[in-house]
């Protein structure tokens, strides 16, 4: 299991951090997809951009966007009236071999 599965298993949604050239990196990687130098793990914000989303049955799944080029998909809890472009809070990520995240609206 890597940094990134180890630290979602935590409830702790953390990205790489390029040293040399301070670009963050995704998918989180051990080194820059850019310049390939060796990185930090820091804490992502909690809150994020609804960028699309979709129902199934009672649940509803989407694509959030968090710190203007992380995207993820997850699932949405207390979801009425969402509309894209609206604030999302991450309140649960998780790795049971695979990612997940719970997000709800900002109210």
């Amino acid at each position: 299991m890597n940094t990134f599965e180890q630290e979602l298993k935590n409830n702790n949604f953390v990205c790489s951090s390029c040293l040399k050239c301070n670009k963050l990196v995704w998918p989180p990687s051990d080194f820059c997809n850019s310049c390939f130098g060796g990185v930090t793990w820091r804490q992502v914000e909690k809150t994020a951009k609804l960028v699309e989303f979709s129902r199934q049955g009672n649940e509803v799944f989407c694509i959030a966007e968090f710190e203007g080029n992380i995207r993820i998909m997850g699932s949405i809890k207390n979801a009425s009236n969402l509309k894209v472009g609206q604030s999302l809070t991450l309140v649960k990520c998780d790795y049971d071999s695979k990612w997940k995240f719970i997000l709800e609206p900002v109210i």
